[in-house]
């Protein structure tokens, strides 16, 4: 087992702060990537720089000859104004309310707990720094522009740690198979004539229609969709042209976002629901575009890579903290690009802060999100141990 110095708990600790004070969205970090490259600097990696995007890619070549492995940070924050009144709170209009700083910090100690063993090292490493996971799916972008031939040859399996700040610290989480869902949009926009509000018969208002649409799209995911195979649907705007409250709109947008556990649902609704929303509005006069916006698709965890990941968590957080997820999330994940080409795993790390009730820790995403740094050793363990072992069992 890869043990962590005493001295390598504060520096994280010190570097994830850094970068929560200084968080930034979406695909151009630059004070970010800065942050990671000054951090990497002396351990004698191949470090190279995205393109289109602000990544950070470094190869760690061992001593020893060997298959490639892929460990993998995010590194974007989120456009949430943050509320917590920490000391290193990010004062912009940004922050890090999904523990990404801390994924980062995470890999970077693993960077060091590796590279102070390269000799023994069988094989090589790739460390994959992303930004815009966020919904702007950095990770897709960073695999055009060759991720995964940084080492001259493809990874054998690639692995990422997401923390979780409503899990109690010190527990470990994941399940093979599916366990994140894909995540979807479709935008539709209903097409009317507009009018009085008077005389409605006198126009094609598309306003009750697209009511109709939101109600037929759930009534598609509750008789359409086996109920084994979930699938989520949520129509989460809706506007129209509409200035005045007696004015009938011409036009009403809407858009929905599009969940699924199984690729073969995903492909269901893809061709489905434009069909049913199109064929409404023409039943009411109305021309209805809708766009299907294809996103994340599902993170699926490969089941032999997982049990070796499941053995090495008995390890270190024993096997009684240790929980073996029986249902996926709805939730998404751009690792999911990765994990469609290699096989690996995505766990969760728990690092609700001791002095947190369960019942009152805020959630991901929150403005008021906390997360524990405290365990920040064990994170950077537990991925230089994965991709270790996994070399060593080439």
């Amino acid at each position: 087992m890869i043990h962590a110095p005493s001295d390598l708990l504060p520096a994280l600790i010190a570097l994830r702060r850094t970068l929560h004070a200084e968080a930034e969205v979406g695909l151009v970090l630059p004070r970010t990537q800065q942050r990671i490259v000054e951090a990497l600097d002396g351990l004698g990696l191949e470090i190279s720089t995205g393109r289109q995007l602000t990544s950070v890619t470094a190869v760690l070549r061992g001593g020893e000859p060997g298959p490639v492995v892929l460990l993998r940070a995010d590194m974007d924050a989120l456009p949430v104004v943050e509320t917590t009144r920490l000391p290193f709170a990010s004062p912009d209009v940004a922050m890090h309310a999904c523990g990404h700083d801390l994924h980062m910090a995470g890999l970077v100690g693993a960077a060091r707990l590796l590279a102070a063993r390269r000799e023994e090292l069988a094989g090589t490493v790739v460390f994959m720094f992303q930004p815009g996971e966020e919904g702007y799916a950095g990770g897709r972008m960073m695999l055009d522009e060759g991720v995964l031939d940084a080492a001259g040859e493809r990874p054998v399996a690639a692995y990422a740690v997401h923390v979780d700040c409503t899990t109690a610290g010190g527990t470990a989480v994941t399940r093979a198979g599916a366990i994140m869902a894909s995540a979807s949009g479709m935008r539709i926009r209903v097409t009317g004539t507009g009018g009085h509000a008077a005389w409605p018969e006198h126009a094609v208002d598309p306003m009750p229609v697209a009511a109709e649409i939101v109600l037929a799209i759930q009534s598609f995911v509750a008789r359409r969709i086996p109920v084994s195979d979930p699938a989520v649907v949520s129509v989460t705007r809706i506007s129209s042209d509409s200035a005045a409250g007696n004015v009938l709109s011409a036009t009403v947008d809407m858009e929905a976002n599009v969940r699924s556990l199984s690729r073969e649902t995903l492909q269901l609704m893809r061709t489905e629901l434009p069909r049913l929303v199109t064929a409404i509005g023409e039943a009411h006069g109305c021309v209805v575009d809708a766009e299907f916006i294809d996103s994340y698709p599902v993170t699926v965890n490969d089941p032999g890579e997982t049990d070796e990941v499941f053995a090495l968590l008995d390890e270190v957080y024993g096997p009684a903290n240790v929980v073996r997820l029986p249902h996926p999330s709805m939730a998404s994940e751009d690792f999911a690009y990765v994990l469609e080409e290699i096989p690996g795993t995505l766990l969760f790390l728990g690092v609700r802060p001791a002095e947190t009730p369960a019942a009152r820790a805020p959630g991901m995403h929150s403005a008021t999100a906390v997360f524990d740094d405290g365990r920040l050793d064990t994170h950077a363990v537990v991925l230089a141990e994965l991709a270790w072992r996994r070399l060593l069992r080439a």
